[in-house]
């Protein structure tokens, strides 16, 4: 497996990377700053350097980091802190060059780091839910390329070891979850193709990660059908 990981330096994005490359797979790791180059390559990860936000950075000529791989994870985040419109450059903006490039590159398997609670109507106008709206409307443009996508909402995000348990499910209550357990839950993913066409939000939870992403192939669809319900 030769996956890209866009938002390589991300804290999941690094542990995505990690897990691929001590199995033998080849991983690409998307950065914008060449400082972090070191940071990947000790983790068995190929840095590509690449400002996603850059004017000129478009899914055309971001395809050359793409080329070769046969899956796309996107990781990318604007952070917290960060004023509305790096919301809409980065976390959804970056996902529509994002299936770009995957397109130029003849890549049609795509995972997406998503965000837990952004189905139905996102109320208020703070930075928050300029996020929600950015997150939301990348998940509709994933869903609406034709590739064949996964799409991966995780809960409270932590720092603490992995558990290698989860609860995987269209909707969840909101917990914490591992940073290293949502990296599992990636892997997990590109090796299961029953999850094409699948969104889901993850939780810590009582399940070994594998069987938790194999029984998704279990669940209603209906929201990947094009409905709002879960």
């Amino acid at each position: 497996m030769d996956v890209v990981i866009v938002g390589g330096h991300g804290q999941i994005a690094r542990r995505l990377g990690a897990l691929l490359a001590q199995r033998g797979d080849t991983a690409r790791g998307v950065i914008r700053n060449a400082d972090h180059a070191e940071d990947l390559r000790a983790d068995g990860i190929d840095p590509v350097v690449v400002d996603l936000e850059a004017d000129e950075t478009t899914g055309q000529s971001l395809a050359g980091a793409f080329r070769g791989a046969t899956a796309a994870v996107f990781a990318a985040g604007s952070g917290p802190g960060q004023p509305a419109e790096r919301k809409w450059s980065v976390d959804h903006g970056g996902v529509v060059k994002t299936i770009d490039a995957c397109r130029h590159a003849g890549i049609d398997r795509i995972v997406i780091v998503s965000a837990i609670g952004i189905d139905g109507e996102i109320e208020g106008d703070d930075v928050y839910a300029e996020y929600q709206r950015a997150k939301a409307q990348a998940d509709a443009d994933v869903r609406a390329s034709g590739l064949h996508y996964t799409i991966v909402r995780p809960a409270m995000l932590t720092d603490e070891d992995g558990h290698g348990r989860i609860h995987a499910a269209r909707h969840v209550e909101r917990g914490p979850i591992p940073r290293a357990d949502v990296a599992a839950t990636l892997l997990a993913v590109l090796d299961d193709a029953s999850t094409v066409g699948r969104t889901f939000e993850v939780v810590g939870g009582p399940d070994e990660i594998p069987v938790a992403v194999a029984g998704l192939n279990a669940l209603p669809d209906t929201l990947d059908a094009g409905s709002s319900e879960g």
